[in-house]
This record gives C-alpha cells, structure tokens and sequence, in this order.
C-alpha cells in the first residue's frame, strides 16, 4: 500500500510539475507584436537608417526620439533632444534655463530602453550630475502621450520648440498651441496651393510654478509668439519619481481640430489604456500573418519586417474631412480616408501588393486617395506628401498601383477617372527623372521612336529641365515601358481598341535599348544610335545616373517585369539567360569594392553585382522560376535572406524606403513573391516556416504549409495547390483569395524537373497570357 501511494504521490507531483511547466510556457507565450524589435536596421549598411517608431498602423503621429544632428546611424548617436509634439519638440530636463535645444539634449544608454511599436522607455541622463528622467511615450491615430518620471529638483522643466516660419501659443498654465509650415516638393504641375501648416495643441498633467519664451536668443514673458526659433520652457519644482504627463493632439486643418483629435483620442489622463489600446492594435494588425516555426531570430526578423511594412500610407483623415496639400484646401472625407507619405518607385513592387493581400478595402481608399490628388492637382503623383508631389525618382508607378488592385478584383472606385488619370500621365507629363513638368523634347524621342535618349558621348547637356540626377535614359525606358504596359491592360479591359493599340507598342520599347552585340540594356543618343564605349558595370558616372538609376546596367537588364518571356527570348533563349543570371550573383566589382560603393552607394546588400539593398533587384532572384530552374530561385532567396536580413542594428541590406525593403522579406519568407505588380500572380520561392497563415481582408484564411522545412531542406520536391497537385512554380491571387492551402513538400537536395516545363512559367506580356 505504501508503495503504491507513493507512486501516486510521485505521479501527482510529476503530474503539478508538468502542469506548471506547460502554465508558465502559456503565460510566457509571446504575442506576435512582441517578437518586433524597432532598433533593427538603426544602422544604415552605407545611407540611411531606421527609425524606432511608435505609432499605429498607417497613424498620423509617427514618434520616435529626435537624436544627436548629423548622426546619420541614428543607433550610435549619443544624446536626445526631444519627441515630436507635431512639427516640434518636446524634452523634459533638469538642466539650466537656455534658449539654445541643444542645451537640453541628454545622454541615453540602449541598455535602459524598451522599444515597440507601440511603447517607447528611455533614462535621460544627467551627465553624471545626479538621477535621470524617465521617458516614455505611446501613440494614438492622431495624437501623441508622453509621460516623464523627474528626480527630485527645484528646476525640473518641460521644454517644447519651434524652428522655422512657426507660431506658437499658451493656452492657460498648462496648454500650449502652435504651428510650422511645412516646404513640400510640390511639382510644377501640382496646384500652387502654397505649404501646408502642421498645427499641435500640447496639454501637461500639472502646471509650473513658472513659465517663460523665447524667440531668437531672448527669454521673455508668456504669450504669443511667431519666428523661426520660438519655445517655451516651464519650471517646477518635482519630488523624487514625480510623474508629468504631455498628451498631444496633431493636425493638417488648424490648432482647434488638433485640440479635438486629442480629446477625441485621449480624453482622459490613462497612459496605461492608451498603451495598451495601441499594443493591441498593433497585435491585431500582425496578426493578419501567423507563422510557425522558423527561429526566434527569423521570427523577430519577420514581424518586424511585416511592421514596417503597415505604416504607410499614412490615413490624414481628422472627423470626417481632410486638408489636400494638392490645392490647398479642406475636403469631406465622405466616407473614405485619404492617404498620404508614399513612395510609389519603392513601394509599388511589393509593400502594396502585400498590403492588398490583408486589406484590400484600405487599399481601395489610398487609391481613392490618388484619385482624389489627380482631381486636386491635374496629375497623379508619385511621391505624394502631406504638401503634395515631391519630385522624387522616376516613372509614373501610379499605373501599377492601380492596374494591380484591379486585376486582383478590387475595383470600389471610378476605374474611368482612375484610367483618364493614367493616360494623361503617361502622355502628358516628362519621363526626366526627379522632375514633375510637361512634356519635353526628350519625351517625344521617347514617343517618337521608343527610347528615352541619352547624351552622346562627348555631347553636353543643353536641356534646361535636366536636373542634377541626369538622364538615367536606359533606367527610364525600361521603367515607362512597364508603365505603358499598365496603362495598356486598363485600356484593354475597359476596351479602348485605339488607347490599348498605343501602349501595347509601347510596352515593347524595352526592346530598343536591348544591344544584342553587348547582351545589355545600353544608352542610345536621339539619333537612335547607341551611346560608344558603354560600361554595363561603371557607366553612366555617379549611381550610374547619366544612364541608369541608382544600379549599373547588370541589374537593370533585367528590369522588365511585365514580359519576363519576352527578355529571355531577347538574350537568347533559356540556357544563355540562366547563364547571365548565374553570373549577375558571382561577378566582381571591375574595381575596389568601396570605389564600386563610392560610386554606387545605393548598391547595398552585395552578392557579386545583385544588389539586396536597393529596388530594382527585388524580383530579380524570382526569375528562374521563368526560366526553367526554379531551385535556383529557392536556394538565392533563402541566401539572401539568412545574410542581409537580421535581428540587430545592421539588420536591413540597405534603405528601408517606407517599409519596400521590409515587405520583400515578409514575401520571400512565406515563399512567394509578386513579380510583376499588375498580373495577379506569385511566384513560388522558399519559405523559411513550417506555417503561414494569412488572414485575407475578407476573412479568408490562405495558408502555406512547407512539409519538412529547414535551413538545409529548402528545396521543393513537390506541391499541392488547393488539395490538386502543382507542378508549377506560380499561382494566381484567384487562388488565394477565398482561401485555400498551398503545400510544400521540402527537400535538401533540389528537384529539377519541378517547375522546369516551357507551359509551366508565369505568364509575360508576349506569350498572351
């Protein structure tokens, strides 16, 4: 009897100590917001970096801590110097009364800081001179909450600043009011509408026992003022752990609507709750994508990606009406939000496509919000911002944005105006990179003979609307040419004979700057004549850009994602452009590796001359999946993705541009990527977790499963698409879009024959599919 109680007593006690084991893993669970870390990526590889933003997904009031000037890795900088308030700062210091920011600045240490999507901690030293202040801050749609934990002084102190053309007000012993215009790059075709005014109203938990402003150099009394430096520092006296709480309300329509976004959003003093509402909606927006398996290091990687990839466009849209930077004036929103802060050259590859996947509603609202511009201004941008068009890099990618959710089905706004809008940028407006004006002689080359031409060799630039970042005619020819190409599958759908008749010839002009001698994409001068002595790998001087953008022709030869087919047949058939690809990943610089840097420093994230780091390579690696070889596509991206893709400050291969560089990842880690923005299709690489569930807009639920899937087993060996068998390396968004599974069989040695048949590659302009 004594045996078999202790036998039971031993099995309850294993019993409790499973049962509490599998509690504490429950209760240590993490969520997928927890798995975000802000600081990847704060040191830029060779440009810039990252921000560790909190705010909400596609928010208005972005926030991050404002450091050291001119410290371009902002992860090393040394000191802060605020927190947004609006269009100025913030910073709470025990340091001696001053009119100069920079006296206020405080030492900050990453060892004592939390950063999230939706929280930010930090101890702003003193230097040593006795205890820090406590920072912390959350964000709503439209306003900002800051609280501060002070030691004890007699002269602790709030201080908010203003730089250039700014106003600012107090309102009472604990509000304050102001504003700053902000110079947008608006085109010469945009409305002359003026600059845009960014407002706040600032409230603080308690009031000073004084309070004074400056403008310029000189402390005075409290009020009003106007200026280029203007602030306002308080004086209190705090005991030890003292907390002082700032909420913020921000707005584009004036200081009053900013006042009722803050009490609309924070109507009360509940810093917890408005942390926690943002974290949950962070959680819900993350959520849209569940994976399983992979590491801790991948994960943290993906759900960072995938955050990044949510914050833009940003939604300006304050109780129901929204101020257009496009001609100046305050609209109804009329039941659909209007966006802004876009970057359609980065973003129209894959951030936008991904985003269509988990909101295509949201999607439909920004390309209302196109709509809405090109009413307001005449043209479509490019790079719309709160003040309107900047002139920002080339083509007009606004056509891909569009014909990209049409295709897709998502079709909640005027397709006619939408296609009037695409026409007219793609008849009407110049091709010149970082230029938004009427056509020029140039264009009609372009028109006329299909190229956009470059300087001959020799020949000097005698054309006035040529900016500082030259012609990049190889880059602009290939880049209208898929341009024209959206424009041609809108007009064919919507069955405009003549229209559809005009770009699909157009859609062929990457054609004509092919040299068949050179195998290359190559300059032509207006003489049709090709540019002598082109370097495919050092031309076009400073980031190529007499000819190219950014990038050497090695990459853009490959830039023609509309009619894939078409290029492979250009270069000779299958064997030669798998032979080309192969090589773009192992060849050398010609030169130094930091003089091909010096100049190509958009060229991060290097494997031979394929750039991870900038756009133009993104579906790059997807191409053999075209071409007969899709264990090539699977075996790159998994390359790319374990070396230029990590956990800590060096974590991005290059700019993050707005959340493009991210979204690749978030793509090529569920194992799909789309190659061409405008046919609703993915091409199959290879994912890196046993599960990925997306949740679609519509409630749908599409999953990938990668059956035996590891760092070594990357191969597919066999595929199922919606319980039917998949011997293709693609599939289309009809697919996904009510739901279904696609399953990997995974492997670690490559299976050639899947995928390799000529009928087996995704479709391309010139096959008619």
């Amino acid at each position: 009897m004594v045996r078999v109680m202790t036998c039971v007593v031993r099995k309850c006690a294993a019993g409790l100590a499973f049962t509490a084991v599998v509690a504490s893993a429950a209760l240590a669970q993490k969520e997928p917001v927890d798995y975000v870390k802000p600081d990847i990526g704060g040191i830029g590889l060779l440009l810039t970096a990252t921000q560790p933003y909190v705010q909400r997904p596609h928010g208005m009031a972005r926030l991050a801590p404002v450091t050291t000037p001119g410290i371009v890795d902002r992860y090393l900088a040394d000191k802060i110097y605020g927190f947004p308030v609006g269009p100025g700062l913030l910073m709470a210091s025990t340091a001696e009364e001053s009119t100069r920011v920079a006296d206020y600045a405080a030492d900050f240490d990453h060892d004592f800081e939390t950063a999230t999507p939706y929280y930010f901690s930090t101890m702003l030293e003193s230097g040593g001179a006795g205890e820090g202040i406590k920072a912390e801050f959350t964000a709503g749609q439209q306003a900002a909450y800051y609280r501060f934990t002070f030691p004890a002084n007699h002269h602790a102190h709030l201080v908010v600043s203003l730089e250039k053309s700014s106003q600012m007000e107090v309102m009472g012993r604990r509000a304050v009011q102001g504003s700053q215009r902000i110079d947008g790059a608006v085109g010469k075709l945009a409305h002359p509408a003026g600059a845009t005014t960014e407002y706040f109203y600032a409230e603080a938990s308690r009031a000073p026992e004084d309070a004074a402003m400056w403008t310029g150099d000189r402390l005075g009394d409290t009020g009003k003022r106007a200026g280029d430096h203007i602030g306002l520092v308080t004086d209190m006296t705090t005991h030890a752990g003292e907390v002082v709480e700032v909420r913020v309300g921000i707005s584009y329509i004036s200081a009053e609507q900013a006042k009722k976004n803050l009490e609309r959003e924070i109507p009360e003093w509940t810093f917890d709750k408005v942390k926690e509402a943002a974290r949950a909606e962070w959680n819900k927006a993350l959520g849209g994508i569940e994976v399983e398996g992979g590491t801790e290091k991948q994960r943290a990687t993906f759900y960072t990606a995938l955050y990044r990839s949510l914050g833009r466009m940003t939604d300006i849209t304050e109780d129901g009406k929204y101020f257009s930077g496009y001609d100046g004036k305050v609209h109804a929103a009329e039941g659909h939000d209007f966006y802004v802060d876009d970057g359609l050259w980065d973003t129209y590859r894959s951030m936008h496509p991904l985003q269509v996947i988990l909101d295509a509603k949201r999607q439909e609202d920004m390309v209302r919000s196109y709509i809405r511009m090109y009413e307001q201004s005449g043209w479509l941008p490019a790079f719309p911002s709160v003040a309107g068009d900047q002139e920002v890099m080339i083509g007009h990618h606004a056509a891909a944005l569009i014909l990209d959710l049409y295709m897709k089905g998502y079709r909640d706004f005027d397709v006619e105006k939408a296609y009037a809008a695409m026409k007219k940028n793609a008849t009407e407006t110049t091709l010149l990179p970082w230029n938004r004006g009427p056509v020029t002689d140039l264009d009609r080359v372009y028109f006329d003979k299909g190229f956009f031409p470059a300087l001959a060799k020799g020949e000097t630039e005698s054309v006035a609307a040529v900016t500082g970042e030259r012609r990049q005619a190889v880059s602009v020819t290939l880049e209208a040419s898929y341009d024209d190409w959206c424009v041609y599958q809108l007009a064919k759908v919507l069955g405009k004979t003549e229209d559809a008749a005009l770009f699909e010839k157009r859609a062929h002009n990457f054609e004509n700057v092919f040299n068949k001698e050179t195998g290359f994409m190559a300059p032509r001068s207006a003489d049709g004549k090709w540019v002598a002595d082109f370097d495919p790998k050092l031309g076009g001087g400073q980031g190529g850009r007499d000819y190219t953008t950014e990038v050497d022709s090695w990459l853009y030869s490959f830039h023609v994602q509309h009619d894939v087919n078409g290029l492979i047949r250009l270069m000779g058939g299958r064997d030669k452009f798998n032979a080309r690809l192969d090589r773009l990943f192992v060849e050398q610089y010609g030169t130094s590796k930091w003089t091909f840097l010096g100049q190509f420093p958009d060229s991060t994230g290097l494997v031979g001359l394929y750039a991870q780091g900038n756009e133009p390579s993104f579906h790059i690696p997807y191409l053999y999946d075209f071409s007969g070889e899709p264990w090539k596509t699977q075996k790159r991206v998994r390359q790319l993705m374990d070396v230029w893709y990590g956990d800590g400050p060096l974590g991005i291969p290059g700019d993050e541009d707005g959340g493009e560089t991210s979204s690749w990842y978030v793509f090529s880690a569920m194992g799909f990527y789309p190659v061409c923005p405008g046919s609703p299709t993915y091409e199959i690489g290879s994912p890196i977790f046993e599960k990925s569930a997306l949740r679609l807009g519509n409630g749908k639920v599409f999953t990938i499963e990668a059956h035996g899937v590891s760092a070594r087993n990357k191969y597919i060996q066999s595929a199922q698409l919606n319980g039917r068998v998949l011997n293709r390396a693609w599939f289309s968004h009809a697919d996904m879009a009510e739901g279904g599974t696609l399953v990997l069989e995974m492997g670690d040695l490559p299976n050639i024959q899947w995928g390799n048949g000529v009928g087996d590659a995704p479709p391309s302009m010139s096959d008619g599919r």
